[in-house]
């Protein structure tokens, strides 16, 4: 089986960090990040063999369902996203700029993951929950055919799960922002 990712977000720290202990037991899983986010809430995200995440994260839900916000299972997620989780994915040429902003940490990792396999596009930036009221956003580059077929197609999966916040596309932002989002 591929590596895969994990990600589990729970209301509130103590239901978190309860529930962190039961995925880390269930199967073999490294943990990438394990915190409180805003407001107040607990991600974990954790990564290994699809067979031992999807256990895991499985075991958080069921034990914690009541306390559980969101979470997910990806199988072979693109490998930019963990560099943009930490915001250092190097962007030599910025071209148009994608932004995605989602309702809970955990919907903005598959919309990464989506955006970067529909369309060559760059991840530049996943802000998970952090000083955001528990909210959480992406930047992308690309060509901005690219970069608004990625936004699209994420816009859509997000949308489903009723956690898409908003969108939008710049097609030739200016120097100047680039500078503040580099």
């Amino acid at each position: 089986m591929a590596k895969a990712i994990g990600m589990a977000e729970f209301q509130n720290v103590s239901s978190g960090v309860r529930a962190a202990d039961i995925i880390i037991k269930t199967a073999d899983v490294d943990v990438i990040e394990a915190q409180v986010v805003c407001p107040g809430k607990y991600i974990i995200i954790i990564t290994g063999q699809l067979s031992a995440v999807r256990a895991s994260i499985d075991a958080a839900k069921v034990q914690f369902a009541e306390t559980m916000v969101d979470s997910f299972v990806l199988g072979n997620p693109d490998e930019s996203i963990f560099p943009a989780i930490y915001g250092s994915n190097p962007v030599e040429n910025p071209n148009a700029l994608g932004v995605l902003e989602t309702y809970s940490a955990a919907s903005i990792i598959v919309a990464a993951d989506l955006a970067a396999k529909t369309a060559e596009v760059d991840l530049i930036e996943l802000r998970i929950a952090r000083g955001m009221c528990g909210k959480s956003y992406m930047y992308i580059t690309g060509e901005v055919a690219a970069v608004t077929a990625s936004i699209e197609n994420a816009k859509a999966k997000i949308g489903n799960n009723g956690m898409l916040l908003d969108a939008s596309v710049i097609p030739n932002p200016d120097k100047k922002l680039w500078d503040t989002i580099l």
